[in-house]
């Protein structure tokens, strides 16, 4: 076993977070991260991302604090090349040196997606199998997860605090509170380069099948499962890991 794993199994090296979000909840975003990653969590969190429209502003944070921090990248097989594309070119701007790519089971797909077609019969299956069960493996080795998730992104995220509990692990969102502005303005005066599918019309990016263009001024995030009512893949959903 591995001393993340060790640590991760291990509660009396994890604060509950209510006491964290005490000694940190007023922390600025970096001063945040830099607590979680080089102090509570120190070999034990990851930032999992999807590397999407959004996602350099928090990449950027965490390169700045920890370039070696375990960043985990959910490869569903269903992603844009783009965005594969976009992951290595960022990894390499920001000097990140650990991402970590996660890939769904092989065995799981043979039995459940032989096809690849279950997106077309149930996106839930889908999302489970290519993201949520992947995601679940792969944070065993951590105790701690940190997150892009912003309140303004959906009903479901309007409440997110900056430090939570999900499921085992302790859950940190150091942009919950950054608004749309503040996220495109912190990109323009940083020249932060921005996923290539934004400029043809993809606020909001994840996997091909389920993510379509967004008219000027229609919400950035209608092209994700547009035409379901479904808004969260199922990762940040329940006890999930």
């Amino acid at each position: 076993m591995s001393l993340a794993q060790q640590k991760a199994d291990s509660p009396q090296n994890v604060k509950d977070f209510s006491a964290l979000m005490s000694e940190y909840g007023h922390l600025n975003s970096l001063e945040l991260l830099d607590a979680m990653i080089n102090g509570e969590f120190q070999d034990n969190i990851a930032l999992v991302s999807s590397f999407g429209a959004e996602s350099i502003v928090l990449l950027d944070m965490v390169a700045e604090v920890n370039p070696a921090t375990p960043v985990i990248f959910l490869n569903t097989q269903k992603l844009f090349g783009e965005t594969v594309s976009y992951r290595d070119k960022i990894a390499e701007k920001l000097g990140l040196t650990n991402i970590v790519t996660v890939k769904p089971s092989p065995e799981d797909v043979a039995n459940e997606d032989k096809n690849g077609l279950l997106w077309t019969r149930d996106t839930d299956a889908c999302c489970d199998l290519r993201k949520t069960r992947p995601l679940a493996k792969a944070m065993n080795e951590y105790g701690a997860w940190i997150t892009g998730r912003k309140r303004f992104q959906t009903t479901e995220r309007s409440g997110i605090p900056l430090i939570e509990q999900d499921g085992s692990k302790i859950k940190i969102n150091p942009l919950a509170h950054w608004n749309q502005d503040e996220l495109d303005q912190i990109m323009e005066n940083k020249d932060l380069p921005k996923h290539p599918l934004i400029a043809q019309g993809y606020p909001s990016i994840g996997c091909m099948p389920c993510t379509k263009r967004v008219e000027a001024g229609q919400d950035r995030r209608m092209g994700r499962w547009s035409d379901q009512d479904k808004t969260e893949c199922g990762i940040h959903i329940g006890e999930n890991i």
